[in-house]
């Protein structure tokens, strides 16, 4: 059956199938999430028309991208039963499933909209998301039951919000991409099996922080700018978009590598992405 007829709803069925465990809930659970991408999908497409500040003092303010984009997500999978709780990169504190909705054996991690401060120049922003699953009677999680090593994911992925809307995501067997046909509303699947290309003449850093890289940083980029005379004997071009997603979504399709590295600033941090609610989405 051609790539463009199978459905993100029926790939992940046929998944599970494939894999032998019953998984309703869990196809349930990231139908609720590919809804919720589409909903965000919308907003960002409106852009200023749906954020731009109202001029009327009686009005409330406008509300961010961001703010909306979370709570498009909370909404959208609060209430179908598969969930026990959710954390939000926007969020300081877990969120708790409303006392009206039932219980389930999943949490839900996700950042709502990556790269959103690329959206008043109308560039490429995503949302990123993970599916863990709680221990055994757990219904009402704290943090401790989120901390959860990136391999034991059950599912993860991105939806990004570029020229075309696509999805990509993984359930621990390869990783595929789903197109966005408007015609139909549905994520078709465009890109079966991805893998990073082993050659590749790209990276991307923030050239700007050069100044306060460690040197193992400085000497590979340094290697990299030198290009065809340099040590690597071959001419790189670098790349930044400043979302994490788009970067990401750059490499599956053409190779590379991303770098945002700790740095000399602030010694206490290991690096600038939270490894609970982006960083891990790429070891599944």
């Amino acid at each position: 059956m051609p790539h463009r007829r199978v459905t993100f709803s029926k790939f992940i069925i046929e998944d599970r199938r494939r894999a032998g465990v019953e998984g309703a809930a869990l196809a349930a659970l990231l139908n609720d999430v590919q809804t919720a991408c589409k909903f965000i999908a919308v907003a960002v497409a409106r852009g200023a028309l749906g954020t731009a500040a109202r001029t009327d003092p009686a009005e409330a303010p406008a509300r961010s991208l961001e703010a909306v984009a979370n709570d498009i997500m909370l909404a959208t999978c609060e209430w179908g039963g598969q969930l026990c709780g959710m954390s939000s990169g926007e969020m300081a504190a877990l969120y708790a499933i409303p006392p009206a909705y039932p219980r389930g054996r999943y949490l839900l991690v996700f950042s709502p909209l990556d790269g959103a401060a690329n959206s008043d120049i109308n560039m490429t922003l995503g949302t990123v998301f993970s599916v863990l699953e709680a221990p055994e009677g757990v219904t009402e999680p704290s943090l401790t039951h989120y901390l959860q090593a990136g391999t034991r994911q059950v599912a993860a992925g991105y939806a990004l919000y570029g020229p075309v809307s696509m999805m990509v995501a993984t359930l621990g067997a390869g990783v595929h991409g789903f197109t966005l046909d408007r015609e139909i509303g549905a994520y078709t699947l465009t890109h079966p099996s991805m893998r990073v290309p082993e050659q590749t003449r790209e990276f991307a850093i923030n050239a700007s922080n050069e100044r306060f890289w460690e040197p193992p940083v400085r000497r590979y980029v340094e290697e990299c700018v030198e290009g065809r005379s340099g040590p690597r004997g071959v001419d790189y071009s670098m790349r930044w978009i400043a979302c994490p997603i788009a970067e990401m979504h750059r490499i599956l399709i053409r190779g590379g590598l991303f770098i945002l590295p700790r740095d000399t600033r602030d010694s206490s941090k290991a690096g600038h992405l939270r490894l609970l609610h982006a960083a891990n989405r790429w070891r599944c």
